[in-house]
């Protein structure tokens, strides 16, 4: 068998792949992001937040219990073989879009689409972190998050512009179609398997198993648990901004189309600025990062929330788009760098599970809220503890693993 050799330019063709891959998996969820809800207040008369949010909460849900999964699947199937799941899920999605004829089409929609977003962007990412190397290892989950969510906030704006022109109802879900067949089509013919570079890192990687990887990366683990409620946290109110925002500026009169634009400029801003974020956190210190990054997001999010000017909503839209970028990436790297190769897909399944449930949390708690409060004091109230989390992450975690390595209390779990 050839030696296996690890690194982003030694294996650019697969890596390339797996980019465009999740580029497709990011154009599905782009499709919904901006036209779901006025789907549900227009075609199906639906006026409670929290009736509208189901549709999130149903995604989140399904999305956050597929990525464990992916911990599980691992131990008996490969990479390529969960990714191929992942696709077959999607194939029913647009349909269901396209032909709904009751909210319940759509609940049942996103549950698919829930599947195939938990087991594509979970195997695409774990393996390009498997081929990489530890190099290039932050630049490399940087573009893999940029060409996942330039496609959202793209794919975001198509489906605006088209229910701009034809209603929200059926044409906004037709592009779905090509992104599922691309999606499995090139997975299934173009795609290899990353099983065999996991066991040639794992044969000189010196980092310590966890004892106990689901209670390490929930919580206890300063670093890994840290990133995990940061994740959460940040789906949060990433679901405040799907679910909320697009009702809140209507209310305010603004125009399918530029509320297409603001929903696509957040993702679209959030995809192209991790090709420099990522590259950030193998050079400074994560910790500082990610703390900037989620109160960035905060601000952002108050803007959002208490603006009438279409000029400072955009501006607010960038904002966000660069504080999650500033996260989102690193928080996938810190996970990695801290985990054994053998241990790292159930590491980051579990990360990622809480991460995705902020969606359940987010949907319900701002969808809860909003009938309470009002939709403005909710979203303002979801930014206090987007802060809060970025707060916890300065006081909690270390900075390098040169510094975790010689503090017990950071990295070594088994020292507890």
């Amino acid at each position: 068998m050839s030696r296996v050799v690890p690194g982003l330019k030694e294996n650019w063709q697969q890596f390339s792949l797996l980019v465009l891959v999740n580029a497709f998996v990011g154009a599905m969820i782009g499709l919904e992001r901006a036209v779901l809800p006025g789907l549900g207040k227009s075609v199906f008369e639906l006026d409670a937040n929290t009736a509208i949010l189901s549709f999130i909460m149903a995604f989140g849900i399904t999305k956050a219990v597929s990525n464990y999964s992916v911990a599980k699947l691992s131990k008996r199937f490969n990479r390529k073989q969960i990714l191929m799941a992942g696709w077959f899920a999607a194939l029913p999605v647009p349909f269901l879009l396209m032909y709904a004829d009751s909210w319940s089409w759509v609940i049942i929609a996103n549950i698919l689409l829930g599947i195939n977003q938990g087991l594509a962007w979970s195997s695409t990412v774990i393996m390009k972190v498997d081929i990489v190397g530890q190099k290039n290892r932050g630049l490399a989950m940087g573009i893999n998050e940029f060409a996942g969510y330039l496609s959202v906030g793209l794919a975001s704006y198509l489906a605006s512009s088209l229910a701009s022109s034809y209603g929200y109802a059926y044409y906004p879900f037709i592009p779905g179609i090509f992104f599922a067949a691309a999606g499995l089509l090139v997975s299934a013919f173009l795609v290899k398997d990353t099983t065999h570079f996991v066991h040639a890192e794992s044969a000189i990687s010196k980092i310590a198993l966890l004892k106990n990887v689901w209670k390490e990366t929930t919580w206890k683990h300063k670093n890994i648990g840290t990133v995990t409620l940061n994740g959460l946290v940040n789906n949060m109110n990433d679901a405040v901004v799907w679910g909320l925002l697009p009702v809140l500026l209507l209310q305010k009169d603004f125009s399918i189309q530029e509320i297409g634009i603001i929903a696509g400029v957040y993702p679209a801003v959030w995809g192209v600025m991790q090709l420099f974020t990522g590259k950030m956190g193998d050079v400074y210190c994560k910790k500082q990062i990610i703390t900037v990054g989620m109160l960035t997001q905060a601000v952002a999010i108050v803007l959002l929330a208490i603006s009438s000017q279409l000029t400072i909503l955009i501006a607010a839209a960038v904002l966000l788009g660069l504080g999650t970028a500033l996260v989102y990436p690193n928080f996938l790297t810190v996970v990695a760098e801290n985990t054994h190769p053998l241990q790292r897909a159930e590491t980051l399944s579990i990360f990622r599970f809480w991460r995705d449930s902020g969606y359940v949390t987010g949907a319900l708690l701002a969808g809860l809220l909003a009938d309470l409060v009002g939709m403005s004091t909710a979203i303002i109230i979801i930014a206090g503890i987007t802060a809060t989390a970025g707060v916890v992450a300065h006081f909690r975690m270390c900075c390098t693993l040169k510094k975790l390595y010689s503090s017990d209390d950071c990295i070594r779990p088994s020292l507890y």
